[in-house]
């Protein structure tokens, strides 16, 4: 069984189910904000239409094209390095000055709450909310341990001690609170998937019976 915090690869997962449709509707442009080892831009199915943009600190970036030169794995021409210390600058203020020029977009939040801190992730979004109409944001998040049972509470705190190279999670939200914040600086669709809307869209008729079981971690998809 599949017990554990929504990892890396199902946000993921959501989030290029969200990016094929959007491709679909004109869409051109994907952000990946905390990128670290994602490996998207270079399985990109959409390359001819769309450009991938990869923003995250300068440090990690010199390691992954360290890596991916080591792979023998070629940066592909729709592919773009963003350079940017999420905990020294404020995310929006930087992009407006032209380090991104975003129009319709598909955002992945990948740096979550262990790399960027509690006004750095409301500078983010508010940011993302004025792109046009048809854009959209995604990403996973901690639930407020309160609401959490004692079996969840005991799988988050193992997770978040071990989570993102050893940065733990720092920030938890309550999924409604949540969704009205997000529908407050200028979003105007949310949704929201724990582990019974994740079992449903991605596990249902397993032979195996690979199931996500718990509720410490959950998708949130969020549109303009």
């Amino acid at each position: 069984m599949l017990e554990r915090f929504a990892p890396s690869w199902w946000r993921s997962r959501y989030a290029e189910d969200q990016l094929a449709e959007a491709v679909e509707q004109d869409v051109a442009q994907y952000v990946v904000l905390g990128a670290g080892l994602d490996t998207f831009a270079c399985r990109n199915p959409h390359s001819t239409n769309l450009r991938v943009f990869e923003v995250d600190h300068p440090a990690t970036q010199a390691w992954k094209l360290e890596r991916l030169q080591a792979a023998g794995i070629a940066i592909p021409q729709s592919l773009k390095f963003a350079p940017v210390d999420f905990r020294a600058a404020d995310t929006g203020g930087r992009t407006r000055t032209g380090r991104l020029r975003l129009r319709l977009a598909r955002v992945l939040l990948l740096a979550g709450s262990d790399a960027l801190p509690h006004p750095g992730i409301l500078a983010t979004l508010r940011f993302l909310a004025q792109l046009p109409p048809g854009s959209g944001v995604a990403f996973d998040f901690a639930v407020d341990p309160k609401l959490l049972n004692l079996r969840q509470r005991l799988a988050l705190h193992q997770i978040s001690g071990g989570a993102a190279a050893g940065e733990p999670f720092r920030l938890f939200f309550r999924p409604t609170e949540l969704a009205g914040g997000l529908r407050n600086v200028g979003f105007q669709r949310t949704e929201i998937l724990g582990a019974e809307e994740i079992n449903a869209r991605y596990f249902t008729d397993r032979a195996d019976g690979l199931r996500v079981r718990g509720g410490p971690g959950q998708l949130m998809g969020a549109w303009i």
